[in-house]
């Protein structure tokens, strides 16, 4: 067996010579995967591999004499750092500019030349980009192969981890009930079947989870919905009898996951097929019967799962207290480490925090990789500590920490940041307008309906009045017992305002405004809520955010000058409610850090 080439240099090498053996001239390396996922299992982390750039977002794109990777300002640092000596240089992506590399591709190839990708993970949406794009200079499209193949002889294979049941005491509806809606849907387009990658939205209609995709509970699979029937594609020996048996029962027949283009191409050539041309790939469109009539909309699933119910969020509220105590505990231990003067480094943090939690009742797993930044670090937004390259917790500066858990009635994202030693008024400054921006957002009242990139400027009025911006986006959706990243709403204004993005009852958003200052440090403040509905008006229906993450926010860093008295009035009742929903579940340290942080603040 060959081995694979083992630095970014010789696999760019290797990538060239499988592209001239195949008259190739480009190839696009997206991150993604059949299912169009955002975290990945290994065997698709081919740009990853293949770069060194391994942060979870980024378009990698090769020809015979140049190579980049396109990645937003999340970014930056840390590919530029990861790409030195490979020979791929880092194209900054700024806002609204997602086609930039498709434009750099046209600009540098040739008229009738050949741009290759593997069809199975480029979304069709961006297969229809990509050939507007191109399409102007005879350049041809090929994606009927998966170069990673041929330079990667130690491709990781496909995870076999088993299925389990949602546990029945976090639902409160049946998997024929969440099929029923999604055919409601179905026959509104008048369609006859609806063909299903995303993860978590099979997930949600299948109410299984599973562990093939690190930190989100999902399964490899594909589902094929009928008007009378579905069928769930996944790989052999992954679910039990019994598990077999209820989805039997409630209408969804089993079949291999290699059998999924197989079997779409066997449906009825005059067959209404719905699909989501930003959630399925070309490859799933290639394997549909040519002349197969399209009903092109928003997957309806992705709507209904970000609508949770009030026994959802009754269940969500839960998790946030069993997370809130967990990191009540975590912090009484932190600040009292420091204050002993300990060592404890950004991985001390990931350890502490991920054992607090793991006591915790329900616990299941970090929902995405701790982020635990002291000073500079904290600058870059995506940023983890290795045991290779790490900080200690020491001397004067700021230490943010962004985590969160999975719970079996709910997924938590928090994040805050803890003031060390001495702070800067710059600090001072830069944490309380970033405050500001999570208050002002939480306070918002907004029509339902509402797209919600309108948002985003409430959370950075703040900061563009004192001159200070952030390159993310202000808030994603956030899963219930699922991903940590979920659609269809995203607060951030570069996003489309399409009508699929309204705010509708029942969502959970993250709010997280924040400041970056490269080389110095980061600050970033973040509460999940929820969309609730607001009083009654004349003007039709409005909603409301109800915060649910429960956690204090540090307010030694406050410069309470640049406070209004209504913003610290929200303050003070914030915490008195974290103060009344943890002080039950907490004692001894805990308890005596929790009545410490929730303290009013002092107005002078």
């Amino acid at each position: 067996m060959s081995h694979a080439p083992s630095t970014p240099a010789a696999r760019l090498a290797a990538l060239r010579d499988a592209m001239r053996e195949h008259a190739i001239d480009a190839w696009w390396l997206p991150s993604s995967d059949p299912h169009n996922s955002e975290y990945l299992p290994e065997h698709w982390a081919g740009r990853a591999w293949l770069s060194g750039f391994d942060g979870s977002v980024g378009t990698l794109v090769v020809t015979h004499d140049a190579a980049g990777v396109w990645v937003d300002s999340r970014y930056w640092v840390q590919a530029e750092e990861q790409l030195a000596g490979s020979g791929i240089e880092l194209m900054k992506l700024q806002p609204g500019q997602a086609e930039a590399p498709m434009r750099w591709l046209a600009e540098r190839l040739d008229e009738g030349a050949t741009l290759g990708f593997d069809a199975d993970v480029v979304s069709l949406a961006n297969a229809r980009r990509l050939e507007d794009a191109l399409a102007p200079k005879g350049i041809r499209l090929r994606g009927d192969l998966d170069l990673l193949d041929a330079v990667w002889p130690d491709r990781p294979a496909l995870p076999e981890a088993p299925l389990y049941a949602h546990p029945a005491a976090y639902l409160d509806e049946r998997r024929g009930e969440r099929l029923a809606r999604v055919r409601a849907a179905m026959a509104e387009h008048g369609a006859d079947w609806h063909p299903i990658s995303t993860l978590d939205d099979i997930a949600w209609l299948t109410q299984l989870r599973g562990d093939d995709v690190a930190f989100n509970p999902v399964f490899l699979a594909h589902l094929l919905v009928g008007t009378e029937t579905a069928t769930l594609f996944v790989a052999p020996g992954k679910l039990d009898d019994e598990l077999t048996a209820g989805l039997a029962a409630d209408g969804i027949a089993v079949a291999d996951y290699a059998d999924w283009p197989r079997s779409l191409n066997a449906l009825p050539g005059e067959a209404r097929v719905l699909l989501d041309p930003a959630k399925l790939t070309l490859g799933t469109r290639q394997a549909l019967p040519a002349g197969v009539p399209l009903v092109e909309a928003s997957q309806p699933s992705t709507l209904a799962k970000s609508r949770k119910s009030d026994a959802d969020l009754d269940h969500v509220r839960e998790a946030m207290a069993e997370d809130g105590a967990a990191l009540c505990e975590f912090f009484a231990w932190l600040e009292a480490a420091i204050e002993r003067g300990e060592t404890v480094t950004e991985l001390t943090v990931d350890e502490r925090l991920t054992a607090a939690r793991a006591r915790r009742p329900g616990f299941i797993s970090r929902s995405f990789s701790t982020i635990a930044a002291f000073n500079a670090n904290g600058a870059l937004p995506h940023y983890h500590a290795t045991p290779a390259a790490h900080a200690t917790i020491a001397g004067d500066g700021l230490l943010l920490i962004d985590s969160g858990g999975q719970y079996h009635g709910g997924t938590t994202d928090i994040t805050r940041v803890v003031p060390v030693g001495e702070i800067s008024d710059l600090q001072r400054e830069d944490y309380t307008r970033v405050l500001k921006g999570t208050i002002a957002l939480s306070r918002a009242h907004f029509p339902c309906g509402i797209p919600s990139p309108h948002l985003d400027a409430i959370a950075r009025a703040p900061l563009w009045a004192g001159g200070r911006d952030y390159g993310h986006g202000t808030g994603h959706g956030v899963g219930y017992f699922l991903n940590v990243h979920e659609g269809p709403q995203v607060i951030a204004w570069s996003a489309p305002a399409a009508p699929h993005t309204a705010m509708q009852p029942g969502m959970i958003t993250s709010i997280e405004p924040g400041v970056y200052r490269p080389g110095e440090w980061g600050i970033r403040i973040e509460n999940l809520v929820a969309n609730r509905p607001a009083a009654a008006s004349d003007f039709g229906d409005f909603l409301r955010f109800e915060t649910l993450t429960l956690c204090p926010i540090d307010t030694r860093p406050i410069d309470v000058a640049l406070l209004d008295p209504a913003e610290a009035d929200w303050l003070d009742a914030y915490h008195a409610e974290v103060r009344e929903c943890l002080a039950p579940r907490l004692e001894g340290d805990a308890l005596a850090w929790l009545e410490k942080r929730t303290r009013p603040l002092d107005r002078g």
